[in-house]
């Protein structure tokens, strides 16, 4: 019987002795001088600030982990920061800053902070994911994002957020919630305006201008107050055109030039149709046009449109086509859409605001264009000088400027200039 109780002790021993190596591993990897790296971003909210963590011991030899780690081996410094609100959400209220991170780090640029309204709303759901990606801004761009909503959608604001944690981002460096403009746009690079009041059952259309008005106008005064100056602002909520006009009057401290209104989904729609009808894919379709409103009133420009490069009108001889079936689809996709599966286009909103958000910081390829709502006040196209009105942009390198500055030297005063232009020709339609 002793015998046997010595030979149970013995395989107890042997087998604690297993887990143990076995939890050594999981630490190291199972291989010689390995050791557990952090990432310089949150990892979890059950790590508590300044926790002292231990080395795991060094083996050689690989092996399959079965038992949890105890604790990662690489010290780290854990502290707490504050959100732009000083309520960053969950795991984004902690910085990990680890040496062995830096190197990965020089690459990357400043933070860019975004303010997002109706950042519950099923727009901003699909959104969301696309900036922290780096869709929106590129692979080396960290961003923070500030999620305004209002009081009966903060617990929706929280799973969205609770999403973006559990997707581990490692671009998205802080999310802050907010149901207080203020905290939401206090120092954002950018504001997108996507929450907006919908049109109701007999609500009259002037009544929705008035609502949704006072909403932008404050959003405006906001922006104006505690933003970056810099700050550009893309708005979203119909109707937008008005509402971006209403927004940039109350804000007489920033750009008017830094407004728009968003009209790049329309500009999309348009594309997608000549490419149908053409027979080619949509890459094949430049300098579409949308002027004027977002609505039902705004002019889908077949003219300038090309197609493989050549005019439109050369590549579609069906001119019927052109003037009575293909202006109309444009103007009422967003309906047939809703007739089809009685949602709206969240999704394609979207992806046009990331392909907007592109086009205004990306070069536009020399020839081509594209569609905003802008501020008219100075345009060459007789349109009134105090609107925010859909028209052909470019984004210019700033080479190009300086290119065309030398250009006018003599005009602005300055002397010793030259003329020598990129090559590729950059006007716009009505330029020419």
């Amino acid at each position: 019987m002793a015998a046997v109780v010595a030979k149970a002790q013995a395989c107890l021993v042997a087998a604690r002795g297993r887990v143990e190596q076995r939890e050594a591993d999981c630490q190291t990897g199972g291989l010689p001088g390995a050791r557990r790296v952090g990432l310089n971003r949150p990892l979890g909210r059950s790590l508590a600030p300044a926790a002292a963590l231990k080395r795991a011991p060094r083996r050689s030899g690989a092996a399959r982990c079965s038992a949890a780690p105890q604790a990662p081996s690489a010290a780290a410094e854990v502290s707490e920061r504050e959100g732009a609100s000083g309520k960053g959400f969950g795991v984004f209220r902690l910085t990990y800053d680890l040496k062995e991170e830096e190197s990965a780090r020089r690459k990357w640029s400043k933070t860019i902070r975004v303010a997002v309204s109706g950042a519950a709303g099923m727009i901003s759901n699909h959104f969301l994911f696309k900036l922290a990606s780096g869709e929106v801004f590129g692979p080396n761009q960290p961003v923070a994002i500030n999620m305004l909503g209002s009081e009966r959608s903060k617990e929706a604001l929280e799973g969205v957020a609770m999403e973006l944690e559990d997707s581990l981002f490692p671009l998205l460096r802080e999310v802050t919630i907010s149901i207080d403009a203020r905290d939401a746009f206090k120092d954002v690079d950018w504001a997108l305006l996507i929450g907006a009041k919908p049109r109701g059952p007999g609500m009259e259309r002037a009544d929705l201008l008035d609502i949704n008005g006072q909403i932008f106008a404050e959003q405006g005064r906001t922006l104006n107050d505690v933003a970056n100056p810099n700050v550009k602002v893309i708005v979203v909520g119909n109707p937008c055109n008005t509402n971006a006009l209403i927004c940039l009057k109350n804000a007489p401290k920033l750009n008017p030039k830094n407004f728009h209104a968003l009209t790049k989904l329309d500009e999309n729609r348009a594309k997608c149709q000549l490419a149908l009808k053409a027979g080619v894919f949509y890459d094949k379709i430049s300098n579409m046009t949308i002027w004027g409103n977002h609505s039902t009133t705004m002019v889908p420009d077949f003219v300038n449109a090309r197609i493989l490069g050549f005019p439109a009108t050369d590549v579609i001889r069906d001119r019927k086509w052109l003037e009575e079936q293909f202006t109309p689809q444009v103007q009422t996709r967003g309906g047939a859409l809703i007739k089809k599966w009685g949602r709206s286009s969240a999704a394609s909103t979207a992806v046009s605001l990331v392909d907007a958000i592109r086009a205004l910081t990306t070069p536009t390829a020399p020839g081509d264009w594209f569609s905003s709502g802008v501020y008219t006040k100075g345009n060459t196209y007789g349109i009134d000088d105090d609107l925010i009105f859909s028209l052909p942009c470019r984004s210019k390198t700033e080479d190009e400027l300086l290119a065309e500055k030398k250009c006018v030297s003599h005009l602005i005063g300055l002397e010793n200039g030259y003329c020598d232009l990129p090559e590729g020709d950059t006007m716009l339609p009505g330029e020419q």
